[in-house]
């Protein structure tokens, strides 16, 4: 499967998220578009227990109709990179399984957006607001890991013994929260910290338990599979044995700050 997201294998998630934007935009008063940047981090079989930890960068762009002060719907896509090393883990028992990854991903949803307090740039007295938001999405990934200089895809290694390689996309729920300011004219700038909740426990090409390394695909898959004896010589994958953190779903997260242009287009906005 290719890195690029298969949008042809998706055509009706896809259709059905469009359809849901301009639905839901029909009545709208005003369209806001803009950009972010920020880092991107994991919670998952190699970080397990810190949720704000940061492993890559992200950026994205945004197309955003407001009802309201209050209430918006957000096309978005976000471009990010999560990895995370066995090796710069604090516990010893990560280290000693000594796996690696690099996963890049890339994000379309559509989210709905609360304003604790009635906000438009240039029209109402409010200048800031905090903000929360929760939607639906789906999102293509595909870890890989570092050997011998060079980068390799694990999802064809069947690197737990799986029957057949996970899939390359996940369907993802968006959910955050942050806080925007309206710092000159109609343009906001803002800092926002979202998670995505996934259907896949892949994202780092872990989950289970070290498969039998005489059924695995070839060479290189035995040798990705268990990392543990690259530097001891003592590999500690035997088969059976917990490999990842037997939790159902990873986790990713996007944080950093956006910046965006509203048009208004109805003067009834400028009723307070």
């Amino acid at each position: 499967m290719p890195v690029i997201i298969k949008f042809a294998l998706m055509p009706k998630l896809l259709t059905v998220i469009l359809l849901l934007f301009i639905s839901v935009s029909a009545n709208a008063q005003t369209w806001e578009i803009g950009g972010a940047i920020g880092g991107a981090g994991y919670i998952g079989d190699l970080n397990p227990s810190n949720p704000i930890k940061l492993s890559g960068g992200s950026a994205g762009v945004f197309l955003k109709r407001n009802f309201n002060g209050y209430l918006a719907a957000k096309l978005n896509f976000t471009y990010g990179q999560i990895s995370g090393a066995d090796s710069t883990s604090g516990n010893q028992q990560f280290r000693d399984r000594n796996l690696s990854f690099v996963d890049p991903l890339k994000e379309v949803s559509l989210m709905a957006e609360f304003n604790f307090m009635k906000y438009i740039p240039d029209v109402t007295e409010n200048k800031y607001t905090p903000y929360i938001f929760l939607g639906a999405g789906i999102t293509s990934y595909t870890p890989t890991a570092h050997y011998n200089g060079n980068q390799i895809a694990l999802r064809s290694l069947l690197t737990e013994g799986q029957a057949k390689p996970y899939k390359d996309y996940a369907i993802v729920i968006p959910y955050g929260a942050g806080f925007k300011y309206n710092f000159a004219g109609k343009w906001t700038v803002a800092a926002e910290l979202g998670y995505r909740y996934t259907n896949t426990d892949y994202l780092d090409d872990v989950s289970g338990v070290y498969a039998d390394k005489s059924k695995l695909p070839n060479q290189t898959s035995v040798i990705l599979s268990d990392r543990s004896g690259e530097r001891s010589g003592n590999y500690i994958g035997s088969p059976g044995s917990q490999r990842g953190d037997f939790k159902p779903r990873d986790i990713y997260m996007f944080a950093g700050f956006t910046i965006s242009y509203t048009f208004v287009t109805q003067r009834c906005y400028f009723e307070n």
